[in-house]
């Protein structure tokens, strides 16, 4: 790793070798140190350091190698070198590394220097498969939606172990939103001891203490996180737009508009679709050409937060009830399949709502 004035030296041994040459820094970014590879495009020379991933460290690099590009892949640490890059006045690339390209398969030599190298090599031919990188405000804006999406399953996953604790004393207990009402909670409570206190054949009473102690926890900070996104959202044009249709709540409208960050870099709706995750994957070889399941890629709590809305929707949205009823083609099999594709229409149609400022149209579902 660089120490004082190794950074110069190891800057100076890759000149810039002709008027047609990039100079190229492309680095395989890790928690806590990173790979870095200096590449110059005409010639093919190339040479390794490696550096702790810490922002001074990284802006010393950058400074002294003054590249024309800098090359990084998505990851933890991705957004603050790419302001930082940014910040610098350089052109900034950002691989996607959930392209086929970066699968193991196709690596057979998979190491970090060798990932590096590959990142360079793939801008310098210009055939880096690339993603969009939001700003700051709009990452840390996606953060926090995704939180309070941890919040929610960690408030699921305590409350089936307090089912669980009551299953196993042989104790029944109301189903649905029943049993967490407050009579409810308070009835969990009196069945409660402190763990310190508990005797031998009753500890589950203690741990059914310990549990209600960290659903309160959590159903506090649920409530706090979710009052900041709604304050957030109330202030975001867009936000107000997706939520006038019928069905389309906060959480689904602030997920979009944070997912597609803006709608203009998408070229049509089968991009969009793809984006999410929702796309049918696509074999055709010959006179065959058939579709599977969806390929699963892009932003996991969008895609979920769609699914769910959309079979609530059916409640509210004759839209919605139309549509699935044709994707379901007289086939009760063909549930999941139809929901899938509704909530990619679904996302089709606010993405357009957005891109061109159009209130919801509840119109017949049209092919």
């Amino acid at each position: 790793m660089f120490r004082g004035n190794e950074l110069a030296a190891w800057a100076a041994q890759e000149p810039h070798t002709g008027d047609l040459a990039m100079r190229i820094i492309a680095m395989d970014l890790g928690k806590s140190k990173s790979v870095v590879c200096a590449y110059d495009s005409e010639s093919g020379r190339h040479t390794f350091v490696t550096i702790r991933t810490r922002p001074q460290e990284v802006h010393d690099l950058l400074a002294a190698k003054e590249p024309d590009r800098v090359v990084i892949e998505t990851g933890a640490v991705s957004g603050w070198v790419y302001d930082l890059a940014e910040g610098l006045g350089l052109a900034v690339q950002v691989a996607n590394t959930n392209h086929a390209i970066w699968r193991w398969q196709m690596n057979p030599k998979k190491t970090d220097r060798a990932d590096a190298l590959k990142l360079a090599r793939l801008s310098a031919l210009g055939q880096l498969p690339t993603v969009h990188m939001p700003t700051r405000a709009v990452r840390q804006w996606r953060s926090l939606i995704e939180y309070r999406q941890s919040l929610v399953a960690r408030r699921t996953a305590i409350k089936n172990r307090v089912r669980g604790i009551l299953t196993g004393e042989g104790l029944a207990w109301k189903g649905g939103k029943s049993g967490w009402t407050r009579e409810a909670l308070e009835g969990l409570e009196r069945m409660c001891c402190e763990l310190a206190s508990v005797e031998e054949d009753s500890l589950w009473r203690g741990q059914l203490a310990v549990e209600l102690e960290q659903l309160a926890s959590v159903e506090k900070a649920l409530a706090e996180v979710t009052a900041k996104l709604d304050g957030l959202g109330s202030k975001k044009e867009p936000v107000r737009l997706l939520r006038s249709v019928p069905g389309v709540g906060a959480r689904l409208a602030e997920a979009v508009v944070a997912s597609l960050d803006t709608p203009h870099r998408f070229a049509g709706g089968k991009q969009v679709g793809s984006y999410a995750g929702l796309a049918p994957r696509q074999y055709q070889s010959g006179e065959q050409d058939r579709k599977g399941r969806i390929s699963g890629h892009g932003n996991s709590t969008l895609r979920a937060l769609l699914v769910e809305v959309s079979w609530l929707m059916l409640r509210w949205n004759a839209w919605a009830r139309d549509t699935y009823a044709r994707l379901l083609r007289g086939c009760g099999g063909r549930k999941k399949v139809a929901i899938v594709g509704l909530a990619r229409k679904l996302l089709v149609r606010l993405w357009a709502m957005w891109r061109d400022g159009t209130p919801w149209r509840d119109t017949t579902a049209v092919t």
